[in-house]
Order: structure tokens, then C-alpha cells, then sequence
């Protein structure tokens, strides 16, 4: 399982209109970058929703439900997308600021590369990030129970 954050303008789509359709196509990715992450994206994979524009902050937990596949929006087999479902709002969102403000996080992408909207989340940041959150570990075999 690999995890992941996707970032959203909270105005076009947000976690919340995630947890109201229950699941939703991952499209409008279109960084080489992103596209590369996405690509890489597996179901079961985990992924934070985080807010951009005026929030910037970590809402919600999120699962990817199907492998990549060419966005039908387009015909650019270069484009693609994945479906995702949402989890759980975090307990507690956590700031951009605050991440910044935590040396653990000095190398994490969503700190190095600021723009870029699919970041790849690596173990032991994830775990901080849900301490930060106050959100305990996800169990998606209970979850789908």
C-alpha cells in the first residue's frame, strides 16, 4: 500500500462534496509529475485530501478504488485518472503552516514542491501526519465491514 495527498480548491470540489457523492474521478491532473504520481496510484493505495487556496490544510482521508485509467474527458492517452472514495475527515485539519513548522517534514514534497497537486506521502510521514491530526490508523478491512 502506498499513500498519497491530493490536493483540491476546496470552491471546485472539496472533501466534503467527496463524502456527499461517496466516491468521485480524480481528473484535472495534468502536471507531467502528478501525472507521473498518479500513474503510480494502485486501489487499496491511501490518500489525504488537502485543501488549497485560503485553507491550505489536510480535511480528509481518502482510498483509491481503481487503478489508473485514461481521463475520458480528453483523447490524450497521456492524461489519466483514478477513482477515489472518501474515509474519514481528520479529527483535527492541519495547517500547511504547521507542517512547515515541523522539521519531519523538511524533505516532504508537499513542503519542496509547493504546486504540485499528487504527492506521493511516505510511511513515517503519514504516521506524523495522522498523529497531527489526532486521526487513528486506517483499517480498511474494517471499514469495509
Amino acid at each position: 500500500m502506498a499513500y498519497w495527498l491530493l490536493k483540491t480548491e476546496p470552491e471546485d470540489y472539496s472533501y466534503f462534496d467527496l463524502e456527499g457523492d461517496g466516491s468521485t474521478v480524480w481528473d484535472g491532473v495534468n502536471n507531467s509529475l502528478a501525472l507521473k504520481h498518479l500513474r503510480a496510484m494502485l486501489p487499496s493505495d491511501l490518500a489525504l485530501i488537502y485543501h488549497t487556496g485560503k485553507e491550505r490544510q489536510i480535511i480528509g482521508v481518502a482510498e483509491v478504488i481503481s487503478e489508473p485509467y485514461a481521463d475520458p474527458k480528453f483523447n490524450d492517452a497521456k492524461l489519466v485518472v483514478v477513482d477515489v472514495r472518501a474515509l474519514r475527515k481528520v479529527s483535527v485539519p492541519i495547517t500547511l503552516a504547521q507542517i512547515k513548522q515541523d522539521s519531519k517534514f523538511a524533505d516532504f514534497d508537499l513542503v519542496r514542491l509547493p504546486r504540485l497537486s499528487v504527492v506521493p506521502v511516505s510511511q513515517l510521514h503519514w504516521q506524523r501526519l495522522l498523529e497531527l491530526t489526532d486521526t487513528p490508523p486506517i483499517n480498511l478491512k474494517k471499514i469495509s465491514q
